[in-house]
């Protein structure tokens, strides 16, 4: 069996890593079964370097489509028309994405109507907001998908109510908690940490890039202000995106305790998050990390596709109302933050889970 797996950003092949590394166990022990990774370059990250396929274990990608900047459109359009001649020249019995960026969208459309097998590893998440574009690309893929990976039984349901048929969806765990389980004990110390004299639980980690919350100057000033001013002092390292920091600096902020650093590659940013005191963040990925690692979570968003993060883990949705941080905070500092669990199946298998499962559906 030939697969194709695509990857579009950097978050994507933190998804395919145990994935690769499942296949390749299978490929040692005999099994017929072989892949082609696919990069469509629809983020170029300076940081994915030698280094980083070095760190995540995974071989470079057997081609980059080089399908990055544009529109969401003129991306879209972009991807389908690489990947359209790169699975002619290369067919596969199934094409595996993963997540829900427009690469994961786009070449699932192609695969359909080339009329190859399509595998969606998370499928089934949903946010219930339509004026996110990853819920559209969510909607997409689910829509023509052939096999189903979900990372919870939640997620499951969703597609149950759609109509999936139940033996075409697979309960198997989050990949991303794979990645996490190996890297964890390579988690590296920026080197930073002395000379901005950080300590354990005694800082902050901020991230925030999402439209609502960044592109509008008064209310990124104003989710800064909260967050300063109830912090009781302690730092808050504030790993930047280039498009974010054009704003900041047009706001003049500037405060002793707001750190505002680099991005961070992955071993040196979960390095900050395992110590922090907590995490404030727009992000879906770092609220399944943080429940895994028993870090308290505040989310500034007004809903989540990672429910289980909030019902099982140390997650809470604040919501974008700036107020809803400093009672937040205060709940933190009294010591009534609650302790979570770890959702079911996110114990570091689920890629061994997803491999199994593909060997046993038809070439």
């Amino acid at each position: 069996m030939k697969i194709s797996i695509i990857a579009g950003a950097r978050p994507n092949f933190m998804k395919i890593a145990p994935i690769i590394h499942a296949l390749q166990g299978e490929q040692q022990s005999g099994s017929a079964i072989s892949y082609r990774l696919v990069h469509t370059g629809q983020h170029y990250d300076e940081k994915m370097s030698t280094t980083f396929f070095k760190e995540l274990n995974i071989p470079h990608p057997d081609v980059n489509l080089e399908c990055g900047g544009g529109t969401q459109a003129e991306q879209t359009a972009a991807i389908m028309m690489a990947f359209e001649k790169e699975l002619a020249a290369h067919p596969a019995a199934i094409v595996l994405v993963v997540g829900d960026v427009t690469s994961t969208m786009a070449c699932s459309i192609v695969a359909k109507k080339m009329h190859t097998k399509v595998a969606h590893v998370e499928a089934g998440i949903r946010s219930f907001d339509l004026t996110m574009p990853e819920e559209i690309n969510r909607m997409v893929t689910d829509s023509i998908t052939d096999y189903f990976f979900t990372t919870t039984l939640w997620a499951g349901e969703n597609l149950l109510h759609l109509g999936i048929p139940q033996d075409r969806i697979f309960f198997v765990g989050n990949v991303m908690i794979d990645t996490l389980h190996r890297q964890r004990k390579h988690f590296k110390k920026p080197e930073f940490w002395e000379s901005m004299h950080l300590q354990t639980q005694k800082y902050f980690v901020l991230t925030l890039h999402r439209p609502a919350n960044v592109d509008e100057g008064q209310n990124l000033k104003n989710i800064l202000n909260e967050i300063i001013q109830n912090v009781n002092g302690l730092p808050i390292l504030f790993p930047i995106h280039p498009r974010t920091a054009k704003v900041l600096l047009a706001l003049g902020i500037e405060s002793p305790n707001l750190k505002v650093i680099e991005p961070l590659g992955y071993l040196e940013f979960n390095y900050l998050v395992e110590n922090a005191l907590a995490v404030i963040t727009d992000s879906g990925g770092i609220t399944e990390e943080t429940t895994v690692m028993g870090i308290p979570c505040m989310t500034l968003r007004d809903n989540t596709e990672r429910p289980e993060t909030i019902s099982i883990g140390t997650n809470e949705l604040l919501g974008t109302n700036p107020n809803a941080i400093k009672p937040a905070l205060e709940k933190l500092f009294a010591g009534d933050w609650k302790k979570g669990s770890i959702p079911e199946k996110w114990d570091g298998h689920a890629a061994e889970r997803i491999v199994q499962q593909l060997l046993t559906l038809e070439p």
